[in-house]
């Protein structure tokens, strides 16, 4: 994985004169990680590049988040122009779109009856933080104390097992959080190949160059089927962990800076 503005020149050279689609994940990418999902912040440096980007006719802008939809679209203040995907894909909104799969009422039981349980039971862990987002459940522990991971980990997977056994939800590992989603086979990589798919057809065929940035283990998804055919980026620190990302930016920073470089060259 080479680091991104060592190889900037070469990458100005492929992403001038094309029609782009930025696709962008929003905790620990856009904004900082934060203590917990609602303290996290959009900075308005990066919300005003976002607003000109949208404004561009060579662009489009996607934001990619485990985030409830109206969760994410509050955290952008109702910034109009771009697509807005909550819960890794299961809710869609934006300009002349707006999709959410069908998920059966068996499974809406479970994540209530999983949610209630789970509640009782982290209910003595400090720092262990539930978030009900109506089509998925997400167990975040970045506050809980490192010697009781480990608790929330096997309450987690022993309250899931059952439902899980049965085929009737997906369990996924994202940072510092354990997640509860309908058992359909969607992804961040699945949506990002549709929402391609949706603006070439709009475009009639035009070539478009796809670009991805996030942090987070779910990208990993977008990042291998986007492989080929786009720029994908990390960020964060490569010795983090491994990624299959072809690129890296150091933070939320560097973010800002790669935008406002895209936005220089679209201008």
């Amino acid at each position: 994985m080479n680091y991104l503005f060592d190889k900037w020149d070469i990458l100005k050279d492929r992403l001038r004169d094309k029609y782009l689609f930025i696709f962008l994940d929003f905790d620990g990418t856009l904004a900082p990680i934060a203590r917990t999902p609602d303290e996290a912040v959009l900075p308005g440096g990066i919300k005003r590049m976002l607003k000109e980007l949208s404004k561009k006719t060579s662009c489009r802008i996607a934001i990619i988040s485990g985030r409830s939809l109206s969760d994410l679209k509050r955290k952008f203040g109702g910034l109009k122009g771009i697509v807005y995907s909550g819960n890794h894909g299961l809710e869609i909104e934006g300009p002349k779109i707006k999709f959410s799969p069908l998920v059966s009422s068996g499974y809406l039981m479970a994540i209530k009856t999983i949610k209630n349980i789970l509640l009782g039971k982290i209910r003595a862990v400090k720092g262990a933080l539930l978030e009900d987002k109506k089509l998925s459940l997400s167990l975040h522990y970045r506050l809980v104390d490192e010697r009781q991971v480990n608790t929330v980990k096997t309450i987690f997977h022993e309250t899931a097992i059952r439902y899980l056994a049965g085929g009737r939800i997906r369990v996924k590992e994202g940072k510092k959080v354990l997640e509860i989603r309908p058992p359909l086979e969607w992804d961040k990589g699945k949506v990002v190949l549709w929402l391609l798919s949706r603006e070439k057809f709009a475009k009639y065929g035009r070539e478009i160059l796809p670009v991805y940035v996030g942090d987070d283990l779910t990208d990993e998804d977008a990042f291998k089927v986007l492989k080929r055919i786009g720029i994908t980026v990390f960020v964060g620190k490569p010795s983090r962990r491994p990624s299959g990302a072809q690129y890296y930016v150091k933070d939320t920073g560097e973010v800002a800076i790669l935008l406002r470089n895209i936005l220089e060259i679209q201008s």
